[in-house]
């Protein structure tokens, strides 16, 4: 039963209409992901040296150990934000001799299937070679790659069992923060060592011989989690009251209404953001990726190279805007002809989504202002960027916008999810990024990043200043493509 639901999904992927429409974009993820797994193949390799480097006299294996238990909290909360839950289509099985038990296995077993899971095998089996293997043998560097590979199916099992659970990503993600805050704020204070006990742990695992299967259970336990969660709401009967408090709880946002038309077009997305799985994911995620910055700011090798900055700055200072700002016109596709058939001109609407849009980088600015307490020179990145993510990057969005006539499915996560993404999602990012890193790159070989910084300021500005005339431009562009936008958001993928 296992092979015939799991080849029905294969015949539903291959059998689905985007499924060949979007070769250039699978071609793209698959590069993707081949140099992803090259880095961690090279990562794994090299991890010994580093981690000598970071803790000189200390053994890599020791210090890896000591890491670990972070990791796993870490991609927990990752795969809760991005791992798409698994769907099956119940009503069409309930009515079949199929044993309810073998629906629900499927539905909890079907994660462990993805090949990129198992993306960080691509590190740790280098690693048991040149770190694990040194300090404890062959039947050692087993073991450990034994206990990473429960981990993995530990937080793949664990992380869609918290979605379901919370069913709020907003609040299962502040409960996560506050878990790493707590125990980074107990290590730091050295009240409690987390990295030390993870060391002791994972140190007695791979040393003894068969202690270390007990890292099994923790798989086991997040299987039985998920089987006990689905026999209480296996039925759709069982979120009736869930979905009568959701639209209980409906938001009005009347204070826009004072804005004219313009003001209800801007209510109205906001209702369809905070009502659609894949709008609210998105928003989710954009929240996460305003902490990027931590990465790169702190870090000698990033903060001395111009290109990194401003591609950082460009990228938090309009995150918002930068998720949203490809599907601005296109999240309105299920109801797109709706739209098209009222007393909404193409001013009105094209005003709305630049409203909307600009709304997004101010908001998200003003979220990474604390960054500017790394230094002068990150005002200085913030505030060029800003200039040009307003003047320059929100402009790009709404034109690229008018040429992608996929439709989205908003029900739909997400995460791993690429139906209704084209190659001209990609292509827009060439005046966003590419040209204003470039520039400053060049001018950084010649010690003038400061006039790179000037000139693209000076663009952005005239990109502010010059609205109306780049709005009309929109405005004709959205004109000419209109019903070639009508004619493909009706078709389902």
């Amino acid at each position: 039963m296992y092979k015939t639901l799991f080849r029905h999904y294969w015949l539903q992927t291959v059998r689905s209409p985007g499924y060949y429409k979007n070769v250039v974009v699978n071609i793209f993820v698959g590069l993707m992901a081949l140099y992803f797994l090259v880095v961690f193949v090279m990562l794994g390799l090299l991890l010994p040296k580093m981690l000598q480097e970071i803790l000189p006299g200390n053994d890599p294996a020791v210090t890896f150990n000591g890491i670990i238990i972070y990791a796993v909290i870490a991609l927990l909360m990752i795969r809760y934000l991005m791992q798409p839950l698994s769907r099956l289509n119940l009503h069409s099985y309930q009515v079949l001799p199929v044993r309810r038990s073998a629906l629900v296995n499927y539905l909890v077993l079907k994660p462990l299937l993805n090949p990129l899971n198992y993306i960080l095998l691509c590190l740790t089996i280098p690693f048991s070679i040149t770190g694990v293997y040194p300090a404890y043998g062959t039947m050692g560097a087993f073991r450990f790659l034994f206990i990473i590979l429960f981990l993995i199916w530990f937080n793949t099992l664990l992380a869609p069992l918290l979605k379901r659970q919370f069913n709020n990503i907003l609040f299962g993600t502040i409960l996560f923060l506050l878990i790493a805050g707590g125990l980074a704020a107990l290590e730091y204070f050295k009240i409690f060592s987390l990295f030390l006990l993870s060391q002791n742990l994972l140190g007695f695992l791979i040393e003894t011989p068969f202690i270390c299967s007990s890292v099994m259970l923790l798989s086991l336990l997040a299987f039985m989690l998920n089987k006990r969660f689905f026999a209480r709401n296996y039925y759709p009967e069982s979120f009736e009251v869930k979905s009568k408090r959701s639209k209980a709880g409906s938001q009005r946002f009347t204070f826009m209404e004072r804005f004219g038309k313009t003001g209800e077009i801007i209510a109205l997305e906001i209702k369809l953001v905070l009502r659609h799985k894949r709008t609210k994911s998105t928003l989710f995620t954009a929240l996460f990726f305003l902490l990027y910055g931590l990465i790169f700011y702190p870090n000698p090798i990033y903060n001395q190279n111009p290109g990194w900055l401003l591609f950082v700055a460009i990228f938090v200072t309009g995150t918002g805007m930068l998720m949203f700002g490809q599907w601005i016109i296109n999240w309105d596709g299920s109801h797109f002809d709706f739209l098209m058939t009222r007393d909404i001109d193409t001013h009105t609407y094209i005003r709305a989504n630049y409203t909307l849009m600009l709304a997004l980088c101010i908001v998200s600015f003003i979220a990474t202002t604390p960054y500017f307490l790394f230094g002068k020179q990150i005002i200085l990145y913030h505030l060029v960027a800003f200039l040009y993510n307003a003047g320059v990057n929100i402009y790009v969005y709404l034109f690229g916008a008018t040429l992608n006539t996929k439709r989205l499915e908003l029900s739909r996560g997400s995460s791993m999810n690429m139906q209704g993404v084209s190659y001209k999602n990609f292509l827009v990012m060439i005046p966003l990024l590419v040209i204003p890193i470039t520039l400053i790159t060049l001018f950084g070989l010649i010690n003038a990043t400061h006039i790179a910084l000037a000139i693209i300021a000076l663009i952005g500005l005239a990109g502010i200043l010059f609205r109306e005339p780049l709005l009309r431009v929109i405005e004709k562009q959205f004109l000419r493509r209109k019903y070639a936008l009508c004619s493909g958001f009706r078709k389902k993928e």
